[in-house]
């Protein structure tokens, strides 16, 4: 399928998705006819099965349109399908909805502070168009693009390789503003001691935008079975970390909040980079 084609007029209003920002406008929506569907995480492509290498990832949090997953979804995947996101140092991207929420995890071969590339498709604007009815800004104080992503403030990896057959699951809960320096310390305690291992967890990523908190949560994925299976042997040790966390984090929305599943994100649209491994 031959891209629409770009026109030289940009739009007017930036998108509150800065992956989606720049100079290019749609001449049609060849993506109307395309669907989306969910899943609660995210796999780790074939391409990438490495014990020790992960992507770089930009978290960007938004406010989206209740039910409109199914017009965003397919912009994005027309796009990742007909241009080469990968040019631009960008290998894969999920999609995923929480409460309102619109949460655009972004993969890359590096940090785009060490790489200098920052943009994320060719075709910018078109996206940008397509999207704005139903994705605008989340923090008060936006006034650009950059101001959607979220603030990186904790990583933790195993020492030593682990499996390459991994999932991500994308934990969303509300947090007292400014407490990102407990939460890291809560989690430093924990990842310190052995329930990482017990748990299979091979990463773990967090980030803040005011007052959301975004947990990215890597796992090997037969441990991860295991434990869903198993979650009443872990409860004890899990306990001690939410209420350790109490203080600082909790439910996004308490009134429909019943288990920690509710707070997990669902993914409507996942792509990674067809023809490349790391290493390339």
């Amino acid at each position: 399928m031959t891209p629409p084609a770009p026109s030289a007029t940009p739009s007017a209003t930036p998108s509150a998705d800065p992956a989606a920002d720049a100079s290019t406008t749609p001449t049609e929506a060849p993506w109307a006819n395309d669907t989306v569907e969910f899943t609660n995480t995210v796999s780790t492509p074939a391409s990438w099965s490495s014990a020790t290498w992960r992507p770089f990832r930009n978290v960007i949090v938004c406010r989206m349109a209740p039910g409109s997953e199914d017009e965003v979804g397919p912009v994005f995947a027309y796009y990742d399908r007909t241009t080469r996101p990968q040019d631009l140092g960008v290998v894969g991207r999920a999609l995923l909805s929480y409460e309102g929420l619109y949460l655009h995890v972004i993969e890359r071969k590096e940090d785009p502070e060490v790489s200098g590339q920052r943009r994320g498709l060719p075709a910018f604007q078109a996206i940008a168009e397509a999207i704005a009815p139903y994705v605008t800004p989340y923090p008060s104080y936006w006034e650009n693009p950059s101001h959607s992503v979220a603030k990186h403030f904790y990583t933790w990896v195993p020492e030593g390789e682990v499996s390459p057959d991994r999932e991500m699951t994308v934990i969303v809960q509300r947090m007292k503003p400014g407490s990102e320096a407990e939460i890291a310390r809560v989690f430093a305690e924990s990842d310190a001691g052995d329930l990482p291992t017990e748990t299979g967890v091979t990463g773990r990523w967090l980030y803040s935008m005011e007052d959301v908190f975004v947990h990215l949560l890597e796992q090997d994925r037969a441990k991860a079975a295991a434990v869903r299976q198993n979650h009443e042997s872990m409860r004890p040790a899990f306990a001690k970390v939410m209420a350790a966390l109490a203080p600082y984090v909790s439910p996004y929305r308490p009134e429909t909040w019943q288990s920690p599943r509710d707070s997990v994100a669902r993914v409507f649209h996942r792509w990674t980079a067809p023809d490349w491994a790391p290493g390339d």
